[in-house]
């Protein structure tokens, strides 16, 4: 059963984006319509987030998703998920060529993934909603 977090803790978010990837992000929605993003898993493209039209990427009944950016949805495949459930993704935008799939890479620009350590109390708040 879910709980309710303890009085005056909120949910962290398990994914935020630093002001320079939310204005590409609202870059690339102009331009292409809804977007979403999905954290990929070191295929072919490392582990990078990569940017999709919505609805272009398939999303499995496994997947996570971790929240919204810019409006736009973020997920991960469960297996990275166990991995990566107690940090926050902090998405930020660097110069380069990244991802060859996501919608970023021929601009000169590539989406990247920094992360800190939940504290213990996010971490608890994260198992007591049932987050992780």
């Amino acid at each position: 059963m879910l709980q309710t977090p303890q009085r005056g803790s909120t949910i962290p978010e398990q994914v935020t984006a630093t002001p320079a990837a939310l204005a590409l992000i609202a870059e690339l929605q102009a331009e292409h319509g809804p977007v979403m993003f999905y954290q990929s898993g070191g295929c072919c493209e490392g582990s990078a987030p990569m940017c999709f039209p919505e609805g272009e990427m398939r999303i499995g009944s496994r997947d996570v998703k971790l929240g919204e950016i810019g409006d736009a949805p973020f997920y991960m495949s469960a297996q990275q998920f166990t991995y990566w459930k107690h940090t926050q993704l902090v998405i930020d935008v660097v110069p380069g060529f990244g991802a060859a799939f996501s919608l970023e890479g021929p601009g000169g620009l590539q989406f990247l993934t920094r992360s800190r350590v939940f504290t213990d109390a996010e971490i608890e708040t994260l198992r007591v909603t049932g987050r992780i």
